[in-house]
């Protein structure tokens, strides 16, 4: 690092000055000096960079409430130890390497520097509550500002885009909103990544002052998840260094520009979820393009990927009689539909009753019911009471609210059964409708309910498949011989998986069902790494003391939601929240919980990561058999993943993104080295669910 200025060097300079002057002259002469001297020793109080850091931007961006990243931007503590900052100094603008001089991190002048500047702001992911600062603008190095996965409001102020030197923007997953300023595009000539995904903008996409603005170093714009409307912001189609654009589920509308397949270097490409119209541009048959990038449109949309266009015409004369012909029939038929309705209302309700039961088969035994009743559901239909009662059981895992068992059927097959501890469960009034929910649920990583048993004494008994592979935990934390090498291309398959099943179960079900208890434990991994989730819904049938047990061994494991306090206030979000831990299990290859994750302990997953992205080092977090053989993480979908796991881990449950989102962003970053995710005697990728 450069040495720091002399105090002593203005005075060499006067002190050359000749003094005959007049005496007029001389005053105001010494009166200049004394004003740079005094201006001079304020300077050396602190550079105007960190005066302005401490009196603009941390109360801006801390809000009302304290901070603890914020915390360390104080003037009694070494400016190396302020989190989330880059700086340089020196007339060469050296960037501070605070890493690599351990003298740098306890000295305490290097703030007082005049040519010290601010380079970079990092805090993603740091419980920010307040606003954005226009002062960020004011900034004459800086360089970077990733502000992303925060509770930040208010508008995106103009000033931002009159920072002389910012190329990276990233304010995603906060809650901004307003319009865009139209000044953003003041950044064009340096800007390189411009990130807003998941706020509440809204309004049209302002067009940049001069119209020729190429910003030919833009490689990334991702305006996905607002309420942005109006057409397509033609002027992107100019930006010709573009490899990322996202305008996903906006209000955009109107036709898609031809000029769009014109940007050679685009490689990810999403439009899906809004109202585009029309054909797509037909150069967009030579592209890498999938349907995925524009479903969700409206269905005029078509041209390859999408299905064909179809020609229309004007309507015949038979046409149009066959449609007043077509409206009269209809008009018979609506008149004896509503005389027949009062009459089949009755027969309605008893075919719904019917329905509620068809899927379910009740066997008592011989005996007069004396041993209790079967309830068998799709795909149990072959068991029946004598062979489940008969079953030799091995205990698999013992739990706060039951027992896992292995029992083997008569045939050879076997079974996993779930015996729920005695005053653990509600009485069979309140469990029946719960457990014919449960008996329904069908899905590729979904563990099916094949059948329930209630004895005479209320004894209850849950029946499921067997499956003989290891659950994910295992497979993670197991350090025994003989398992298997779990690759990216192998962990993002069991993490799309997981999601796709929670997602079928928040929206794809007629009564949504919150997991209430997600865990590396509870997902069941097969020899082709297709995950099943398991425990889903048990909460239902507790007792509420016995449900709250659950909710104190998930915070205990690290799994917990902040704001999740009984079991009773779980929700969609709070399972999102334990799916984020679960991600950067699988990513980071430790166990959660909230130690330190020393002697076997679990760890503070989430401050791992936050600690490493503030000290740069952001690689290091993965585990190693992640990263091994990847040579662009970013390619690979590893940062992505990263990004997604702490979105889902935000503190305040409103930002986080349902499983939905979820789900869209692991399939829009697969891996693109598959090669390692089956091995020569596995099945073949095609067909599979990955």
């Amino acid at each position: 690092m450069p040495s720091l200025r002399s105090k002593l060097a203005p005075f060499r300079v006067f002190s050359l000055l000749p003094c005959s002057f007049s005496s007029a002259f001389c005053g105001f002469f010494f009166f200049s000096i004394a004003v740079f001297f005094f201006s001079f020793s304020c300077s050396e109080a602190a550079s105007a960079d960190v005066v302005l850091l401490l009196n603009k931007i941390k109360p801006a961006l801390q809000g009302s409430a304290a901070n603890a990243e914020l915390s360390s931007w104080n003037a009694s503590l070494p400016l190396c130890l302020w989190r989330g900052l880059r700086w340089s100094v020196g007339a060469g603008s050296a960037v501070l390497l605070c890493e690599e001089d351990s003298a740098l991190r306890s000295n305490l002048s290097v703030s007082s520097d005049p040519s010290l500047h601010l380079l970079s702001i990092r805090l993603s992911a740091a419980a920010l509550a307040g606003s954005l600062p226009p002062e960020l603008g004011q900034f004459s190095y800086l360089e970077s500002v990733y502000l992303g996965v925060n509770s930040l409001t208010g508008t995106i102020p103009l000033e931002l885009g009159n920072a002389p030197a910012l190329a990276n923007l990233d304010l995603s997953s906060n809650t901004l909103d307003g319009t865009l300023p139209p000044s953003i595009w003041n950044l064009c000539d340096r800007l390189m990544s411009l990130r807003l995904h998941g706020n509440n903008l809204s309004g049209a996409v302002p067009d940049p002052a001069e119209p020729s603005s190429s910003c030919d170093k833009l490689k990334a714009l991702d305006l996905g998840s607002n309420r942005l409307q109006g057409s397509f912001p033609n002027f992107v189609t100019g930006f010709s260094g573009l490899e990322e654009l996202d305008l996903s589920s906006n209000h955009f509308s109107g036709s898609i520009p031809d000029l769009l397949a014109g940007l050679r270097n685009l490689q990810r490409l999403n439009l899906s979820n809004n109202n585009f119209t029309g054909p797509l541009p037909a150069s967009f048959q030579q592209s890498n393009f999938t349907a995925e990038a524009f479903q969700g449109n409206n269905p005029s949309l078509c041209g390859p990927p999408l299905g064909k266009c179809g020609s229309s015409s004007g309507l015949s004369s038979g046409a149009i009689a066959g449609i007043v012909i077509g409206l009269l029939a209809g008009a018979v038929v609506l008149a004896s539909v509503s005389i027949g309705w009062v009459q089949g209302r009755k027969r309605r309700n008893r075919e719904r009753k019917a329905d509620e039961e068809e899927d379910m088969v009740f066997e008592e035994d011989g005996n007069n019911g004396a041993e209790g009743k079967l309830m068998v559901f799709q795909g149990g239909e072959h068991l029946t009471l004598e062979e489940v009662l008969n079953a030799t059981g091995q205990v698999m895992e013992k739990m706060s609210y039951g027992t896992v068992y292995k029992a083997k059927l008569a045939d050879g097959g076997n079974i996993s059964l779930r015996l729920l501890r005695e005053g653990s469960c509600k009485d069979h009034v309140e469990c029946l409708p719960v457990i014919r929910q449960l008996g329904r649920v069908r899905h590729e990583n979904l563990s099916a309910l094949r059948a329930f048993y209630q004895g005479k004494r209320g004894e209850k008994l849950l029946i499921y498949d067997f499956h003989a592979n290891r659950s994910l935990h295992d497979l993670l934390h197991d350090i025994t011989a003989g398992k298997p090498q779990l690759n990216w291309a192998r962990r993002h398959k069991i993490a799309l998986g997981v999601a796709r099943g929670l997602a079928h179960l928040h929206t794809a079900l007629e009564t949504p069902i919150t997991h209430g208890n997600v865990r590396s434990k509870n997902v069941l991994v097969d020899e082709f790494f297709v995950p099943r989730v398991a425990e889903f819904g048990l909460d239902k049938l507790m007792v509420p003391a016995v449900a709250d047990e659950m909710v104190s061994a998930a915070k205990s494991d690290g799994y917990k939601a902040p704001e999740l306090q009984k079991m009773k206030k779980c929700n969609p979000r709070t399972d999102v929240y334990a799916f984020g831990i679960l991600l950067l299990e699988i990513l980071m290859g430790k166990k959660p919980g909230k130690g330190s994750g020393r002697e076997g302990d679990g760890a503070d997953l989430p401050s791992l990561v936050k600690v490493a992205v503030l000290e740069e080092a952001t690689m290091e977090v993965f585990d190693v058999e992640v990263v091994k053989g990847i040579r662009s993480p970013m390619e690979e979908g590893l940062v992505q993943a990263l990004k997604l796991a702490m979105g889902c881990c935000a503190p305040v449950a409103s930002v986080r993104p349902d499983m939905n989102e979820v789900v869209k962003q692991l399939e829009e970053n697969r891996p693109r080295n598959r090669s390692a995710l089956y091995t020569p005697t596995d099945r073949s990728e095609i067909g599979t669910p990955f």
